[in-house]
C-alpha cells in the first residue's frame, strides 16, 4: 500500500511539474504576442485566457487519467469564470495564446499545435453527432481571427491564418490565409491567390445581386436589339409596299 501511495505521489509531482512548465510557456507566449502585457505576474493573475488554459491543463490530466466527471467539473468552473469553454478531451500543444477570449469554444476532439493564437469568439466545433474525430486540427503557428468558426474534422495546416468572422468548412494548406463565408484561400506562400485580401472579404449577397444585375442587362440588351431588328423589318416592309403601289399607279 505504501508503494502504491508513493507511486501516486510521484505521478502527481510529475504532472504538476509538467503543468508548471506548460504554463510558463503559455505565459511567455502572451508576453511575446501581446504588446499590452507588461509582466509575467500581470499575465498570470489578470489574463482570462491564461486562466482558462491553466484549468484545461489540470482538467486534461484528470480526463486522460479516467477521472472524467472531475475533469468536466474543472472545465465548467473555468467556463463560468472566464467565458472560455475548452473540453478536457481536447489536445493542446504549448504556447497557446487566447486573446481576450470571451466566447471561445474548443471541442472534445479538437487538436491544437504549438504556438497558436485564438481571438475572442472563435469556435473549433464539430458537425453532426458522429462519434470519433469530429473537430478540427490546427497545426503549429496557426492564427484564428475573432469570431471565426472552424467546423469539422479537417486540418488547418502550419503557419496559416483565418480571417475574422470566416467560416471554415474544409482543409486549409500550410502558409495560407483564408477569408470569407465559406472561407477560401486568398494567399499562399506569401503570394496573393486572387485580388482579395483580409479587409476585402467577399459578400455572397452582393455577389448574387451583381450576377442578377448583369443578367438583367443582358436581357435588356437582347430586347433592345430584337426591337431594333423588328423595327427595321417593319420599315423595309412599308417601303416595299409603297414602292409596289407607286409601280401599279
Amino acid at each position: 500500500m505504501k508503494e502504491a501511495f508513493r507511486k501516486g505521489i510521484s505521478r502527481l509531482r510529475r504532472g504538476a511539474d509538467a503543468i508548471r512548465e506548460e504554463i510558463r510557456t503559455d505565459v511567455a507566449a502572451v508576453r511575446e504576442r501581446d504588446p499590452a502585457a507588461r509582466s509575467d505576474a500581470e499575465v498570470l493573475l489578470l489574463y482570462s485566457g491564461v486562466h482558462a488554459i491553466l484549468a484545461y491543463r489540470v482538467a486534461h490530466r484528470l480526463y486522460i487519467g479516467g477521472h472524467r466527471f472531475a475533469a468536466r467539473a474543472v472545465s465548467q468552473a473555468a467556463r463560468h469564470l472566464t467565458g472560455i469553454e475548452i473540453h478536457p478531451g481536447a489536445k493542446i500543444g504549448k504556447g497557446l495564446f487566447i486573446d481576450h477570449g470571451m466566447g471561445v469554444v474548443i471541442g472534445e476532439t479538437a487538436e491544437i499545435g504549438d504556438n497558436c493564437t485564438l481571438y475572442q469568439g472563435v469556435t473549433l466545433g464539430g458537425t453532426g453527432k458522429d462519434v470519433g474525430k469530429r473537430h478540427p486540427t490546427l497545426g503549429n503557428n496557426v492564427m484564428i481571427g475573432a469570431g471565426a468558426k472552424v467546423l469539422g474534422p479537417f486540418l488547418i495546416a502550419d503557419n496559416s491564418k483565418i480571417a475574422a468572422n470566416a467560416v471554415v468548412l474544409k482543409e486549409i494548406p500550410e502558409n495560407s490565409t483564408a477569408v470569407g463565408i465559406p472561407a477560401h484561400v486568398v494567399r499562399r506562400e506569401g503570394k496573393r491567390v486572387d485580388n482579395l485580401d483580409q479587409i476585402h472579404v467577399p459578400d455572397p449577397v452582393a455577389q448574387e445581386i451583381a450576377r442578377l444585375e448583369a443578367r438583367i442587362n443582358e436581357v435588356e440588351r437582347a430586347l433592345r436589339e430584337g426591337f431594333a431588328e423588328e423595327t427595321d423589318e417593319t420599315n423595309e416592309t412599308e417601303q416595299t409596299a409603297g414602292t409596289e403601289e407607286d409601280t401599279e399607279n
